[in-house]
């Protein structure tokens, strides 16, 4: 168990923080996920199928985040995005920062199929049957997320 902590946990923070607004939110959505893991170790039935229950831990967790804190902020107006200062951007870093940025205001399934598809690499097919569409729409939700992502990157340029 500790050596899937120390293989994935980076890995899983990342996907994570694609799909929620913090870092910190991301961290705790992975640990809720490797606890759940470690609860119902005994119930898996097979010990290589930990990662793909990580990994659809880790987007349902994620989704569930987004759900409760829409739920919870639905009358506050959200809060002012924080710019890190000159000196702590490069070139690099702020083309990323950009496009994540980007990716967060994507709609939600939207962003649930760019994050599956590119992130953790899934077929077209996968994702339909993760997120219970046709593969039709997984198809229509990228080509519109791609496009919606290009003109803000452009924007941005």
């Amino acid at each position: 168990m500790s050596e899937l902590f120390h293989v994935h946990y980076r890995r899983l923070v990342g996907l994570a923080g694609l799909m929620v607004d913090s870092r910190e939110t991301a961290e705790e959505v992975v640990q809720d996920s490797f606890e759940s893991l470690y609860r119902n170790w005994s119930r898996l039935r097979d010990p290589q199928a930990a990662v793909e229950y990580l990994n659809r831990s880790v987007v349902n967790g994620s989704r569930s985040h987004l759900r409760h804190r829409r739920t919870v902020r639905a009358v506050e107006l959200p809060e002012a995005d924080v710019v890190p200062s000159a000196e702590a951007r490069g070139v690099d870093l702020s083309r990323h920062r950009d496009l994540a940025a980007a990716v967060r205001q994507l709609p939600r399934r939207q962003r649930e199929v760019m994050v599956l598809r590119y992130f953790l690499d899934l077929s077209e097919l996968e994702i339909a049957a993760w997120l219970g569409v046709s593969p039709g729409s997984v198809k229509r939700h990228a080509s519109r997320a791609i496009d919606s992502l290009r003109k803000r990157m452009e924007a941005w340029a």
